[in-house]
């Protein structure tokens, strides 16, 4: 059965994407990621390929927090940048999330790694490609994916109302020129990964997406 990225994304990501999307660039990017699918281990799992799209609405999206790849490791990567499922090993990257999150605002972060909570009050948890093959980070890099997700800033960036784009690593942050509508902040920083030590902790975003949303009359995130 072929692989139909437009008609797995949910209709109202699909209705507001599709008009920023090549859709030769699409059909080329469905083409590798179905058959990466096919022959290789690829992660996340297909049906949760769009988990992100599907917690958040772009109604509900007042924060989008970008990161890079999928995790690679077995078990890990279910379609939300940065979490993992409840009984998962919280990664390294996420573990420097958290100590920030109580650096910045005295929040004890969750047991487990579990972020659907926060796609659920409008955080949109997207990484800018979607698909890494096991154990290579990365390796859907140049495909398509940068495209895709393009796509969904410059949707967000149209909307009228506050959006707070919160950029980690340099391949998030490349996308702060897509981002030219006054009313929305943009929050960036280095990757949060470990192997990165001097470019996140310390940045303090939290604090500053909550200020940002106060400022247009938007409640803070619930963090826990």
């Amino acid at each position: 059965m072929s692989l139909d990225l437009l008609e797995l994304l949910p209709a109202g990501w699909r209705d507001v994407m599709k008009p920023y999307l090549d859709l030769d660039v699409v059909q080329r990017l469905q083409t590798f990621v179905e058959h990466e699918y096919a022959t290789e281990t690829v992660y996340p799992p297909q049906e949760d390929l769009f988990t992100a799209f599907r917690l958040c609405s772009p109604e509900q999206a007042r924060v989008v927090i970008l990161g890079q790849d999928p995790y690679f490791k077995p078990g890990q990567a279910h379609g939300l940048s940065f979490s993992v499922r409840p009984g998962v090993t919280v990664p390294p990257s996420l573990r420097n999330v958290y100590k920030e999150l109580r650096d910045d605002l005295g929040v004890t972060p969750p047991a487990n790694g579990d972020l659907t909570g926060w796609a659920a009050d409008g955080v949109l948890l997207l990484n800018t490609l979607l698909t890494v093959r096991a154990g290579k980070a990365g390796t859907h890099a140049g495909k398509g994916w940068e495209h895709f997700t393009d796509a969904a800033i410059h949707a967000l960036n149209a909307f009228p109302r506050r959006v707070v784009f919160v950029l980690w690593g340099a391949p998030a942050r490349k996308k702060a020129a897509l981002v030219t509508n006054p009313q929305h902040v943009v929050v960036e920083a280095g990757h949060p990964s470990p192997m990165n030590p001097a470019g996140f902790l310390g940045s303090r975003p939290f604090s500053k997406i909550d200020a940002a949303l106060a400022e247009a009359g938007l409640p803070p995130v619930h963090w826990v």
